[in-house]
């Protein structure tokens, strides 16, 4: 998808979506940092694609905005959000929309302590988390395939579909054996929720012995969940359904240090597109104050820089990002004094980029 020539990569525009709330904030962070690499890299920047079009329009996402999402295949996404549209389906009808047209089936959440005064397991010595959950991103219960009868009264009935094809569990574990370093670990509830949990259970005997040298094992969620408090150094690959690793990437997250340090990749590692967003969501009561961390975005924007073959410059932004920190030359959050601006520019300057 992606040639460098002279340092330059011939790929098409990255597509920006800021978003609501603090989006707008660190995705420009994100974006300076991505631009200082001198790669070449342009934007197009979806300033238009928030709540409060939504909210006029009643569409945020349009079939034209989309149309060039699937020409770029590239997503930068700060956070979309907004509690005037808790019951409606705007954040779906952008963030799903993109994951689900995109087929991009591998939700990847790293998760890496960057000292251990930012983790609630700091007491003791110091754990060495560094782990990366791996979630099937397009099937399970996010699909929608349910629906609910006699709403509203005694009898109310409400139906959610879990899906789960040997095509997506296959492909997502797949995946996971290709990131591995130490070991591979299955989570699923196999033993209460059968039918899909044989399914994964099949699907995982046949996988792992294609690749013989990687260690395995297994834990049903409940156990997973647990142990990912009580002795989060054993992970290195977590693979699991997307309900699950939904929730086990959130307690990755917290345990290495909260939500605004946590990046992600939806990806699809066939076509090479991919969606690349911090978690923390956009968190309405910092919007505007200065003291959003911008630490989560930029950090996707490293697995976007990987994504597009640039491993170095990847690992230069992921040093740069722990050098600045250790430094106390970050936000308030990490026991800093900087706004999101000066905290974006201590990070490049930790990166070597002006």
């Amino acid at each position: 998808m992606t040639t460098a020539l002279n340092n330059q990569l011939d790929t098409p525009p990255i597509i920006v979506i800021p978003g609501d709330g603090v989006g707008p904030e660190v995705i420009g962070e994100a974006v300076a940092t991505l631009d200082a690499f001198g790669l070449g890299l342009s934007f197009d920047v979806f300033e238009h694609v928030t709540a409060e079009t939504y909210l006029r329009t009643g569409t945020a996402l349009s079939d034209a905005d989309f149309e060039k999402v699937r020409s770029s295949g590239l997503v930068l996404l700060g956070a979309v959000g907004d509690p005037r549209t808790d019951r409606t389906p705007y954040a779906r009808s952008v963030l799903l929309r993109i994951r689900f047209e995109l087929d991009l089936y591998v939700n990847q959440r790293p998760a890496r302590l960057l000292h251990g005064r930012f983790s609630p397991l700091r007491e003791g010595a110091p754990r060495a988390i560094d782990c990366v959950v791996v979630r099937e991103n397009t099937e399970g219960l996010y699909t929608g395939i349910g629906g609910t009868l006699r709403a509203g009264t005694g009898d109310e009935v409400a139906l959610d579909v879990e899906v789960n094809t040997r095509l997506g569990v296959e492909r997502v574990l797949d995946h996971a054996f290709g990131l591995a370093r130490r070991s591979v670990c299955l989570v699923d509830k196999a033993n209460a929720v059968p039918n899909g949990g044989r399914l994964w259970q099949r699907a995982w005997e046949e996988v792992r012995r294609r690749h013989p040298d990687v260690a395995t094992f297994h834990e049903y969620v409940d156990a997973a969940a647990m142990k990912l408090v009580s002795e989060p150094e054993r992970f290195d690959v977590i693979v699991t359904n997307n309900s699950y690793g939904d929730i086990l990437s959130d307690i990755a997250a917290e345990v290495a240090g909260g939500v605004g340090t946590a990046a992600s990749a939806n990806i699809n590692p066939r076509t090479g597109a991919g969606l690349f967003e911090p978690i923390h969501g956009t968190a309405p009561d910092l919007a505007g104050t200065g003291r959003a961390n911008p630490v989560g975005a930029v950090l996707s924007a490293a697995l976007l820089l990987e994504r597009l073959g640039c491993a170095a410059e990847s690992e230069a932004l992921r040093k740069g990002v722990e050098d600045a920190v250790l430094a106390g030359r970050c936000t308030p959050d990490l026991g800093g004094s900087l706004d999101t601006g000066r905290a974006g520019a201590a990070i490049r300057s930790a990166a070597g980029l002006r």
